[in-house]
């Protein structure tokens, strides 16, 4: 039904114009809680750019052009139960290829798993999926999901798109120049360098597979703790993938459609869309081949009765006649940026488990040592560290400021100690940037307390009827996960290892006073095994020690029982 609307309106009576407002209104009839404001633009409810949407920003394609197609308005019938496919248009739009579908379900129960949080519906990923890449060209894929020949969008050469260049060195796309948006999910390579995913298994990380692919969108949608199950989170990460407000529109119109219904097709057999965003056709038909990267486009012919565009002269200009300047390609932003320096960011220091509170900070600047703003900037943790960024990722990107600055989300502390890198690159160019060194710390506790005041005690040769626990805290709060060392010693002033009087058993039942290992629980308590005593009487000193530094001594009684004295007997009774 899209692909008919659009052809009938090329071929009516009517003129550009009039088409793209006609698409405009479907649109924005058809997008979950868009509405149009006065002069009749389409407008989505919530959905404002965030910091990572915003003007400047490339998204995951590189603001490539993508299918504008939209559903039909009917409603999706349920999926035929006879195992055969359909002719209608509707229900050709509703099937999904079979590979195709499968690979969007198995990437959101995935992020379900590991984002629970993210509420990612698969019918998300199928919106993208069509609206980038007529469902990979209507599943024309391998059977492990790879596509049977290369999906590539236009040369980003900034003639009529982005001007990014190369990052990949044409590994992806090619194109040693400049990039171009890859494969099903239509990533440009700077953004799969970091968003790559294996969806699949095979340890690689492809672009032009579909499984790889899927995952990795669904990862990029996942990103800065959006919840997906809410409107504005949801705009938000559309909108971080494509910085379009029709782009949204667009993508959830396919959202509801699918989410109405659809079933599995055979690989193949999808129907392309006709009409993309460049005004360039689709290669639209079920049956159609694939399409070729996107070239330049020849002058538009002139309408009847303008003037036709004169050829340009070949004829070198006469002497005293100025030569016009040659037309200058204006300089982005990103081209500006001579090398990024560190904006101040504090000492990175964090204990296992904490986060840090110090944030890293990047400037940009040109080659005269001024800030140059809206270009972004990657973040990558590089190192053997567990540490991520809010949000469970090992890259974030920023936009800078209006100052050249760019500032990385914080950074969570996993358990593994030392020190780790973060590296600053500019994306769409390569320049000298820092490297900022971070440290993580093992857990430690400022304060050690018994958690009982009763008195512990043990006959010679027998075991004390309590257990020992202590809890450990740090600067008052719960200190979890820290490693903690409890010693038999000979006194108070004297921390020798005694050698008689209470112990502790092995596991094979030999006597040990010193117990290394030892690891406070999640609520910062250590709750030290059975004691037992030799025959020795008297008091001894049992010491715990943890990492920081805290120190408690519990001290432990050795004494025979107490008996009951005899009674006296009697006197005699004098006879």
């Amino acid at each position: 039904m899209a692909a008919q609307f659009g052809r009938r309106l090329r071929k009516g009576a009517v003129t550009t114009a009039v088409a793209a407002a006609a698409v405009a209104a479907l649109s924005a009839s058809q997008a979950p809680g868009v509405t149009a404001d006065d002069n009749g633009r389409s407008t989505a409810a919530d959905a404002q750019p965030t910091p990572d949407a915003t003007a400047g920003d490339n998204g995951a394609t590189g603001n490539s052009p993508y299918y504008t197609d939209l559903p039909p308005l009917n409603t999706p019938s349920p999926a035929p139960t006879d195992g055969t496919s359909t002719t209608s248009p509707v229900e050709s739009e509703a099937g999904i290829p079979a590979t195709v579908l499968a690979a969007y379900k198995k990437a959101a129960a995935e992020l379900q798993e590991s984002k629970p949080g993210c509420n990612l519906p698969w019918q998300l990923l199928a919106a993208i999926g069509q609206v980038e890449s007529g469902q990979a060209r209507g599943g024309r894929v391998d059977a492990e999901g790879t596509t049977t020949s290369k999906i590539l969008g236009p040369q980003l050469d900034g003639n009529g798109f982005e001007l990014i260049r190369d990052t990949d060195n044409g590994a992806y796309d090619g194109d040693s120049a400049y990039d171009s948006a890859v494969g099903p999910m239509q990533f440009i390579p700077s953004t799969w360098a970091w968003a790559g995913r294996d969806g699949n298994g095979d340890g690689v990380k492809d672009p032009n597979n579909i499984y790889d692919a899927s995952l990795a969108a669904g990862h990029y949608l996942c990103r800065n703790g959006w919840d997906l199950s809410t409107q504005g989170d949801l705009d938000s990460a559309v909108l971080s993938y494509n910085p379009s407000r029709d782009y949204l529109n667009t993508v959830l119109s396919w959202l509801e459609y699918f989410r109405k219904g659809t079933y599995e097709i055979p690989d193949g057999t999808g129907t392309i869309p006709d009409n993309r965003s460049d005004g360039s056709s689709g290669s639209g038909g079920s049956n159609s081949s694939p399409a070729l990267p996107s070239t330049p486009r020849p002058p538009k012919p002139s309408t009847p009765g303008s003037p036709s565009p004169t050829p340009p002269s070949t004829t070198p200009p006469s002497s005293g006649t100025p030569t016009p300047p040659a037309p200058t390609t204006p300089v982005t932003p990103t081209q500006s940026v001579d090398h990024l320096e560190d904006s101040g960011t504090a000492k990175l220091t964090a204990m296992a488990g904490d986060a840090f509170t110090e944030q890293i900070s990047t400037k940009a600047e040109n080659a005269a040592g001024k800030g140059v703003a809206k270009v972004r900037i990657r973040f990558t943790i590089v190192g053997d560290t567990d540490a991520v960024f809010t949000g469970g990722e090992k890259v974030a990107t920023a936009l800078t400021n209006s100052s050249g600055v760019a500032t990385a989300p914080a950074l969570q502390a996993g358990e593994t100690t030392g020190a780790f890198t973060v590296r600053a690159t500019l994306i769409g160019r390569t320049v000298t940037g820092p490297d900022y060194t971070a440290t993580v710390t093992q857990r430690v506790a400022d304060a050690l307390v018994r958690t009982s005041d009763t008195t512990l005690t043990c006959t010679p040769g027998g075991e004390f009827a309590d257990a020992v626990q202590v809890k450990a805290t740090y600067k008052d709060a719960v200190a979890d996960k820290v490693a903690a060392t409890a010693t038999l010693i000979k006194s108070a002033d004297d921390a020798t290892e005694n050698d008689k009087g209470p112990y502790f058993k092995d596991a094979d039942g030999k006597t040990v006073r010193t117990l290394t290992g030892l690891t406070t629980d999640a609520d910062g308590l250590l709750k030290l095994p059975q004691l037992y005593s030799d025959d020795t009487t008297g008091t001894f000193v049992l010491r715990i020690t943890t990492a920081g530094g805290a120190t408690i001594d519990v001290t432990l009684t050795v004494a025979a029982a107490e008996t009951s004295a005899s009674p006296s007997p009697s006197p005699s009774a004098s006879s």
